[in-house]
């Protein structure tokens, strides 16, 4: 049976009401053609602070990006209000393709990735000589981490005034990893700013390290004053540092070439997320070895090829030892 006419318009079609009184959902998304870049600075409970061209900018994320967040570091496109006018804000409708992306998981069984900054050149790992005492562990973890994620190590190595750094840099000089000794008197009159400066222009360097190492020190003796953050002081009784940042902050050297991010102080830097087969690539030197390894070769293995490859001498030994030390860390925990 027909409802309606043989020929109907749409004055006959009966429609329901919208109750709701607002507009209906719609799967057609807007391009935001007009959206203004800019890069977050830091994310505060769901609000994130960006920087627009010469303003600070308090901001959103839109509703269509879904789970998708943004991070600090991340580039990302804005809609609203870009005054930066007190108790205004924007709405972040994009973020855009990350160049390099740090992320680590809070323990090596923790299935859930944590992403600490995008789009960072180089990964400044602090590590104080001795109160409290180096982890090499940690830092072989972050040396990974940072492999991964496409980011250059650099080795920060504080308070030498305690204790000598020979036998720490021993274990990293078959890496080539560039590295800065600075001492405690140093570090906190901002000398040990300097040398380190030197290795930040141009570059945006995300700083990791364990809590009471001087990260923090050493970040304010970098950015300008007005930009500087609380310090905490090491615990006589455990050895270990208290959490003065809570939050990742990406912060301008006080020169205006470069970008430093002080992260909150670690006691763990979980591996989950991580794929041997890509560390092999911070090995530029072994990776032709690689071409006759059996499929899937986890380069820490019996019939790995890399074995013979060595062997006929086109390689240093002390690199494929550096390599599998670094792949078998995600086995052993960070204290052993």
């Amino acid at each position: 049976m027909r409802r309606y006419g043989k020929h109907t318009d749409e004055d006959d079609i009966r429609s329901r009401p919208n109750r709701k009184g607002n507009r209906p959902r719609t799967h057609i998304r807007p391009k935001h053609e007009d959206a203004v870049e800019g890069m977050v600075l830091t994310v505060d409970r769901g609000r994130l602070t960006c920087l627009v061209e010469d303003r600070v900018v308090m901001a959103m994320k839109a509703r269509e990006l879904g789970r998708k967040a943004a991070v600090v570091g991340d580039t990302v496109a804005i809609v609203g209000d870009l005054t930066g006018d007190k108790d205004t804000l924007a709405r972040i409708v994009r973020i855009e393709e990350r160049s390099s992306v740090l992320r680590r998981t809070a323990d090596d069984d923790d299935p859930f990735e944590r992403v600490v900054v995008a789009n960072a050149d180089q990964l400044a790992i602090v590590t104080a000589l001795a109160d409290p005492e180096p982890r090499p562990r940690l830092i072989d973890r972050c040396l990974v981490a940072a492999f991964d994620g496409g980011l250059t190590p650099l080795l920060v190595l504080t308070k030498a005034d305690l204790a000598a750094p020979d036998g720490l840099l021993a274990l990293y000089g078959d890496l080539d990893i560039p590295y800065v000794v600075t001492s405690r008197e140093e570090l906190e009159s901002g000398g040990a700013a300097d040398r380190v400066r030197e290795h930040l222009h141009g570059r945006i360097t995300a700083f990791v390290g364990h809590s009471g190492v001087g990260k923090t020190t050493l970040v304010n003796a970098l950015v300008p004053l007005d930009r500087r953050r609380s310090t905490g002081h090491v615990n006589a009784v455990t050895g270990r540092g208290r959490h003065t940042t809570t939050s990742a902050l990406a912060l301008p050297l006080d020169d205006g070439n470069g970008w430093v991010v002080d992260t909150p102080g670690v006691r763990s830097f979980g591996l989950a997320h991580i794929d041997p087969s890509r560390v092999i690539n911070a090995f530029p030197d072994l990776v032709p070895g690689t071409e006759n390894c059996p499929r899937a070769c986890s380069h820490d293995e019996q019939d790995c090829a890399l074995d013979a490859w060595v062997a006929e001498g086109h390689a240093d030994p002390a690199r494929l030892y550096s390599l599998r030390r670094l792949l078998a860390t995600r086995d052993r925990k960070e204290g052993d």
